[in-house]
C-alpha cells in the first residue's frame, strides 16, 4: 500500500494510513474504576496513571493482548481549571478516538480541508514519550485525537 500523500485539485488531501492507537472514556478517578473497568472489558491495567499538564489531564491505558487491539485510555481531570470537568457534568464516558497518523501538519491539514475545526494544536504528549499530539472536532461532532507516529 503506497502510504505517500495524494494531493489532487479541488480534494481534500488523503492521509494514509490512519491506524486506531485507543479509545478515550473520561472517569472521575482513574484509582477507584480502573481496575473495574480493565475486567468488564477483558482488559490488563498495570497501575501506572501519568500526570500531562499541559493537557490537564491524568491518563492511564489499559490493554489486552490481542493483534491489532487498540487500548482504552482512562482520562481524569488534573486540578480544578481542566477542561474534563464539563465533560464530567454531562456523566463522563466515552469521549474521543485517537488515531497514530505519519504527519500531524499533514492529518490537520486534511481536517481543515473537510472542515473540521482544529481544537488544540500539536503538543508534545507525556502519556507518549513527548511525541506529539493534536485534537480535532469533526463536523459530525466527533472529538479526534491524532498521535505522531
Amino acid at each position: 500500500m503506497d502510504s505517500t500523500v495524494k494531493i489532487r485539485a479541488g480534494a481534500p488531501l488523503q492521509v494514509e494510513p490512519l491506524t486506531l492507537h485507543h479509545v478515550g472514556f473520561v472517569v472521575e478517578s482513574i484509582a477507584e474504576v480502573g481496575h473495574y473497568f480493565a475486567r468488564s472489558v477483558g482488559a490488563r491495567w498495570d497501575g501506572k496513571v501519568s500526570c500531562d499538564p499541559l493537557q490537564e489531564a491524568d491518563v492511564a491505558f489499559l490493554w489486552n493482548d490481542g493483534a491489532g487491539c487498540p487500548m482504552i485510555e482512562l482520562v481524569q481531570p488534573s486540578g480544578s481549571a481542566s477542561p474534563l470537568h464539563r465533560f464530567l457534568k454531562r456523566g463522563g464516558g466515552l469521549h474521543h478516538l485517537c488515531y497514530e497518523v505519519d504527519s500531524l501538519q499533514i492529518q490537520l491539514e486534511s481536517s481543515r480541508l473537510s472542515g473540521a475545526l482544529i481544537v488544540k494544536p500539536p503538543l508534545p504528549a507525556v502519556a507518549f514519550g513527548g511525541r506529539c499530539i493534536a485534537w480535532v472536532y469533526t463536523r459530525q461532532k466527533l472529538l479526534l485525537e491524532y498521535l505522531e507516529r
